[in-house]
């Protein structure tokens, strides 16, 4: 047994004692072996964008399920796994998310609930209120955040990191769709409270963002734009 650097090792003994541990399952690769799957992963998702025209060809509930229970092994704080994902592909469901969606977006651009830097921010997108989107992908995905936990006799357990655990399971559901070749977008539109009526759920939960779920159309164009360079996003303490 080699010396262990650690004069605090966890678990303690006495943690180990009263709750339940395993030996972590992981396999170190040689480095040619690292390089080459991080390269894979980067190529892959530096073609991800975010389209806005979807075809209505259908996709099997099977990839939507295996997606989200990809994105819910994300880590989530107090192990609370703090999210509800709601799954649509009922036509007349679809149908009001996307005309409430749209009202609110009206008011957002058409009537200037969106200040005008914001505005200027969003301009080379060319977005605007349409959503039609929303209707025609086959799948539209709600993330909701659990801003506690609500037990069957009614109690209220608090939940932790709520917004950084279902941010990280979001990105992950993004990831884990464009690695099974489906294509998605974040969905804000703010406020966002219909959809906790249209959806049923309950005063515990907050929609997070919504993601229509489909394959793009041929003809989708998305901007094209640069993302910043390492040198814009990362500082090193060597």
């Amino acid at each position: 047994m080699t010396d262990s650097p650690y004069l605090h090792p966890y678990p303690s003994p006495e943690l180990e004692r009263s709750h339940p541990f395993r030996k972590l399952r992981f396999q170190r690769l040689s480095p040619d072996e690292m390089n080459e799957r991080a390269d894979a992963l980067y190529a892959s998702l530096a073609e991800r964008r975010s389209p806005r025209m979807y075809s209505s060809d259908p996709v099997p509930r099977s990839l939507i399920e295996q997606a989200i229970r990809t994105a819910s092994t994300a880590p989530s704080g107090a192990h609370k796994q703090p999210w509800t994902w709601v799954v649509v592909s009922n036509p007349e469901t679809k149908s009001q998310i996307r005309h409430a969606a749209e009202e609110e977006e009206r008011i957002n651009y058409l009537e200037n609930r969106m200040n005008a830097e914001w505005q200027e921010a969003i301009a080379p997108l060319g977005t605007d209120h349409h959503k039609e989107f929303l209707e025609i992908a086959p799948w539209i995905v709600v993330l909701f955040e659990q801003r506690y936990e609500l037990l069957a006799d009614g109690e209220r357990k608090k939940n932790y990191y709520v917004k950084e655990s279902v941010g990280i399971a979001a990105g992950m559901f993004i990831a884990a769709l464009h690695n099974m070749g489906l294509a998605t977008l974040t969905h804000t539109p703010s406020p966002m409270a219909f959809l906790t009526k249209l959806l049923g759920r309950p005063a515990n939960e907050r929609p997070f963002v919504m993601f229509p779920v489909g394959y793009p159309t041929e003809d989708c164009k998305v901007p094209d734009f640069d993302r910043k360079p390492l040198s814009e996003i990362m500082i090193t303490f060597d």
